[in-house]
């Protein structure tokens, strides 16, 4: 005889659902309340504001995986540079701060964004110095790289300027979309966009980060885009997660 599978209760139910909030929140709790270490009590100082300073230092693309993943990436740039003769440190390093900032802060991936939503702590101020120290590491370590691949002085600050809009455009859309997936999407594409419309103009892949004739345009661009992430986190147009 088959038998007849008995349908759970409602008490039963009930007994098995698990509140995904109010466990998110206890884990955001506990990233929150951790005791301040001396590199968190130094940054408070600098920034004069302890929230600011641990939602900084638990910025998701500044954490230890990701970080040695960036290393990884430059490091096989760089050997890669050596061994071609083409600058691709220069073409990888917008590509990797692009995906290191639209991954920076935002709803999925940040064990503090919750709690720095109801903090005094303004979405554009977290947002800015996110954005900013995770540019900063990654111009740090594509310089390095840079050094060792031995490219000219004048490559290793060419990425700089076309990292600037890159960055800026990846940050938009994830701003935009609420999605750091969308921000990395649109970072890469646009990136991939610029690097083969140079090498479609001149047969060189290298024009992306060598043309002095990019450079007013990518300012415009990334001015353009910090404009869209301004107007998108004005507090009247926020809502609620």
């Amino acid at each position: 005889m088959n038998e007849i599978q008995r349908m759970p209760s409602d008490d039963e139910t009930a007994a098995f659902d698990v509140d995904l909030d109010r466990v998110w929140t206890g884990v955001a709790t506990q990233v929150w309340r951790r005791r301040p270490g001396p590199l968190e009590r130094v940054t408070a100082r600098v920034l004069r504001s302890p929230g600011l300073a641990r939602a900084l230092l638990t910025t998701p693309s500044l954490l230890a995986p990701w970080l040695a993943a960036t290393v990884v990436v430059f490091g096989v740039g760089a050997v890669a540079t050596l061994g071609t003769n083409q600058p691709l440190v220069a073409l990888i390093a917008p590509a990797v701060a692009a995906s290191g900032i639209a991954y920076a802060y935002g709803p999925g991936i940040d064990p503090a964004w919750e709690l720095t939503r109801s903090t005094a702590i303004s979405d554009r101020m977290v947002l800015l110095v996110r954005a900013l120290a995770v540019f900063a590491v990654n111009a740090v370590l594509g310089a390095v790289a840079s050094a060792a691949s031995g490219l000219a002085a004048s490559i290793t600050f060419g990425w700089l300027v076309p990292m600037t809009p890159v960055s800026a455009l990846a940050l938009a859309a994830a701003t935009l979309a609420r999605s750091a997936n969308v921000g990395v999407a649109a970072g890469l594409s646009g990136w991939t966009i610029i690097v083969l419309a140079g090498q479609s103009a001149t047969g060189w892949f290298g024009t992306a980060v060598a043309s002095s004739a990019m450079v007013l345009p990518y300012f415009v661009f990334a001015a353009a885009c910090c404009g869209v992430v301004w107007y998108a986190t004005w507090p009247a147009r926020r809502t609620p997660s």
